[in-house]
């Protein structure tokens, strides 16, 4: 048994260590590769002059930086609304853009942006993030609704999916009527894309992200005994409707944040907490929550990395690779989940 311990404690450490030394590959590769390459010793320069007047400098502190700590940030928030989403469903392919939470904080978001192009207003990151949370609030409790009613997770996952199509279909009508000055920015976004977020939308994404992570690990061990069953985690004491409400809350904090800033991005919320139990070989929400978050970054940076240079000058938008990449990972977990429900 002590052996046993001794070799997953082991197996938990390199796992970490393995997440950590990758996103710090894929930093340093997002700051070199792109359609201006820098050398090693150009991008030390330019890390070093901060400020600086250089052209390295301004790329490397004005885009390259900001837009990879972005899409670290933001794709590990994705992935724990992910895992926050599976514990609550108990279902490994729910997630935020399967159940239309995304869709719902895009729809949010776009009619906003519309209202306050076209005559002018300013719209703060926070007032971003404020939309989009009242649109994922929105879907969810579509979705909610209908579990209610819908007997089965099969019918639920169809029915969030449903909710998605027709957040989605209103969005593109939408940007579809507003004017021409603001319909570039509405495409580009509505893509998916982490480019275009600068250190202001940065600082704002940290603390939201920071504060929904910090009560997100208060809550593990109340979702350790959520794991094993309603009736169980009742009789450890845990309030459950306060529970839900707090699962409810930090996902859609969590995948609104996303969405305000980078648009739709599919597939990372789903795939990330899937691969991340099967490396680890544990559920456990204390060690799943940071490493579903590195997970994330990691998948979001190389991501975002192929999107900006496969087809350089040209950028793919974020949520096309992602779904390259993540769909394939689901549908094997479907297919492992069904040999193993198999008689």
């Amino acid at each position: 048994m002590t052996e046993q311990r001794e070799r997953r404690i082991q197996r938990i450490i390199l796992c970490f260590t393995a997440l950590v030394l990758l996103m710090l590959a894929l930093a340093a590769l997002n700051l070199a590769c792109g359609s201006a390459s820098l050398s090693p010793g150009e991008l030390l320069t330019a890390l070093g002059s901060a400020g600086g007047k250089s052209t390295a400098s301004r790329i490397v502190w004005d885009i390259r930086l900001p837009r990879l700590l972005a899409a670290a940030l933001l794709g590990g928030a994705l992935s724990v609304s992910g895992f926050l989403l599976q514990t609550f469903f108990s279902n490994p392919i729910a997630g935020p853009f399967v159940l239309g939470v995304s869709s719902g904080a895009k729809l949010t978001v776009a009619l906003t942006m519309i209202f306050c192009l076209s005559r002018g207003l300013p719209l703060s990151a926070a007032g971003m993030i404020a939309a989009a949370f009242a649109g994922s609030v929105l879907a969810m409790g579509l979705v909610l609704l209908a579990a209610g009613k819908l007997r089965g997770m099969a019918r639920l996952i169809v029915c969030g999916v449903m909710i998605g199509y027709i957040c989605s279909a209103i969005t593109d009508f939408v940007v579809t009527f507003a004017e021409d000055s603001n319909i570039v920015n509405l495409h580009n976004w509505s893509l998916g894309s982490f480019s275009g977020i600068g250190w202001p939308e940065l600082r704002v994404a940290s603390l939201t992200v920071g504060a929904a992570l910090v009560w997100t690990v208060f809550l593990s061990k109340s979702m350790g005994a959520y794991q094993l069953g309603e009736s169980y985690a009742g009789s450890m004491g845990v309030n459950l409707r306060r529970f839900r409400t707090a699962l409810i809350l930090l996902s859609s904090v969590l995948s609104a944040c996303v969405t305000a800033f980078a648009g739709p991005i599919s597939f990372v919320g789903i795939a990330v907490p899937g691969l991340m139990k099967g490396l680890f070989r544990t559920a456990k929400p204390l060690l799943m929550i940071p490493a579903c978050f590195l997970g994330g970054g990691c998948f979001c940076l190389l991501c975002d990395l192929i999107a900006r240079t496969v087809f350089s000058p040209t950028e793919l938008s974020i949520s096309s690779v992602t779904a390259v990449f993540g769909a394939p990972v689901v549908i094997g977990m479907l297919l492992r989940r069904g040999k193993k429900t198999a008689p």
